[in-house]
């Protein structure tokens, strides 16, 4: 046996082996348990996809294990924090996770790695647009230049109410999602889905495709459309742009607040992780499909593990803390001696528009941030959680709270709760702004613009070296001098620099503007 798999006693999944017990420190290789025996390595593979790149797999599936290595340790961490309160399931059966105590899967000499390898390649060709899924390697399997970025999607055995929600709740997980169009046509429930990226689109087609969204019926027929720009007029519950909060709801439909997707206790939405093992309990049989409960079947978009229920209604849903629809979020585990209100403003302002933020006065570790809107504090919520700042791991949940109060007058507060609700600093006021597209996760390398032509590059290696960075590297755009690439020594040194050099007075009336980037120098 190799040396990077734990020595398990027998095989005996519930006797303590060495790998069991919760590993002191952060890594990015993964220990996954009670893995369902039939499930495949794409499955697998599929728990870590949305937090970052795969880098290696270890199937052991004699024990009902797995070992998954990730691109990095933040991605790691990023991972286990969001399925710590939301268990993931493979066909429907709980997944534990821990960090493991290896620091990398040395797996080159074992037997048996071919298909792990195979299903990694087949993923990391997707991620970088060259190829698709195994399984879905047609003669489409490319993304051709030009690609359209939009997919037509129509749903089948619709035996329950899809909403615009839902859809977007599900193709969020792949991307950003700029608009959704939904009609009927041929007596079929049909949408068109805009993502800010092909690649996005590509990926979303590949793991939804033949999916069921509820158990066993509204089955999802993805293409990508020929379009390759949505063009919406209203925002309602047939329509909605996401870049623009200002258009008219139009005729007459009023946009559903809360969606309505609630009322029908959907059974079963994708295998939701808050709602046990197969989703909402599925024997809630509806008046609409005659009475029939609907049996837990395997084939529900099981990996898909939403990032908060598909149904967005006012349902207790146990296991949720806080209320999914709202735009609170609770922040914990700060540097009290470092935060403040306008650090974690600029911070969060990243993901959305910070309303107000509220740090608590007998508890300084912990602040209250409100978003603009339940999108934006979720956005903020999967991106910032996880991430370190000032030396310690920030965590990010929903709160309980609906709004963050307003102390009141002469009451004691020391400065702790500040209104940001009228800030110029705003980066997602202008509807259709480019940066609803620049939306990144925290990254080492940051996008700086803004710049006036007589600041040089020197100018800018100082302004961030005598902010404590180290800097590694350093780029002007070619096409476009006032933008500039920068890249610092770790991911915490680009959100501590983002957070005190954001709109950092340049001269010449140019503040400098900082955001993350997806690029590398």
């Amino acid at each position: 046996m190799n040396s990077s798999t734990p020595s398990a006693a027998n095989g005996n999944d519930n006797k303590k082996f060495k790998g069991d017990r919760p590993p002191s420190s952060p890594s990015r290789v993964l220990h996954l348990r009670k893995i369902p025996s039939d499930v495949t390595e794409a499955e697998v593979i599929s728990l870590g996809l949305p937090f970052g790149k795969v880098t290696n797999l270890l199937m052991l599936k004699g024990k009902s294990q797995a070992f998954l290595e990730m691109a990095s340790e933040e991605a790691a961490i990023t991972m286990v924090n969001y399925y710590t309160p939301v268990t993931p399931h493979l066909r429907s059966q709980p997944i534990f996770i821990q960090y493991s105590n290896h620091r990398e899967l040395k797996t080159d000499n074992l037997p048996n790695q071919a298909r792990a390898q195979a299903a990694l390649q087949a993923v990391s060709a997707v991620q970088s647009g060259s190829l698709a899924l195994p399984g879905a390697l047609t003669n489409e399997g490319t993304v051709l230049p030009g690609q359209s970025p939009v997919l037509r999607i129509i749903i089948e055995n619709l035996f329950y109410p899809v909403t615009l929600e839902v859809l977007h709740q599900i193709f969020s997980k792949f991307g950003t999602v700029l608009k959704i169009i939904t009609f009927t046509k041929n007596n079929q429930f049909q949408a068109l889905l805009q993502y800010a990226d092909p690649l996005n689109a590509q990926y979303a087609k590949m793991a939804l495709d033949g999916q069921n969204i509820y158990n066993a019926c509204c089955t999802l027929r993805i293409d990508f459309s020929k379009l390759t720009s949505l063009n919406v007029k209203y925002n309602n519950d047939k329509s909605r742009d996401f870049t623009r909060l200002d258009l008219p709801t139009g005729d007459g439909h009023p946009s559903l607040e809360p969606p309505m997707a609630a009322a029908f206790g959907a059974p079963g939405i994708i295998s939701s992780p808050y709602a046990g093992a197969a989703g909402f309990a599925p024997a809630i049989g509806f008046p609409q499909a005659t009475g029939l409960s609907v049996p837990a079947v395997p084939g529900a978009l099981g990996p898909l593990t939403l990032a908060s229920s598909a149904v967005t209604g006012r349902m207790a849903i146990p296991g949720a803390s806080g209320i999914p629809g709202n735009s609170v979020l609770l922040v914990t585990n700060l540097n009290p001696d470092l935060i403040t209100p306008h650090g974690l403003f600029i911070l969060f302002g990243v993901y959305g528009d910070v309303h107000r933020v509220k740090i608590m006065f007998n508890k300084k570790e912990n602040a209250l941030v409100q978003m603009a809107d339940a999108n934006q504090a979720q956005l903020a919520m999967n991106h910032l959680s996880g991430q370190r700042l000032y030396g310690k791991v920030l965590r990010a949940t929903l709160s309980k709270h609906q709004t963050v109060q307003l102390p009141r007058e002469g009451q004691e507060d020391q400065g702790l709760t500040k209104d940001f609700s009228n800030s110029p600093l705003h980066r997602f006021k202008k509807p259709g702004s480019k940066n609803f597209q620049n939306i990144f996760p925290p990254s080492a390398t940051l996008h700086l613009s803004n710049i006036p032509p007589s600041v040089t590059m020197d100018d800018l290696k100082n302004l961030f070296t005598e902010a404590g960075c180290t800097v590694k590297a350093f780029k002007f755009f070619q096409k476009d001098r006032k933008m500039a690439l920068i890249q610092l020594g770790s991911v915490e040194e680009a959100i501590q620099a983002l957070i005190e050099l954001h709109n950092h007075d340049l001269g010449e009336n140019h503040h400098l503007r900082v955001s993350f980037s997806k690029s590398t120098i």
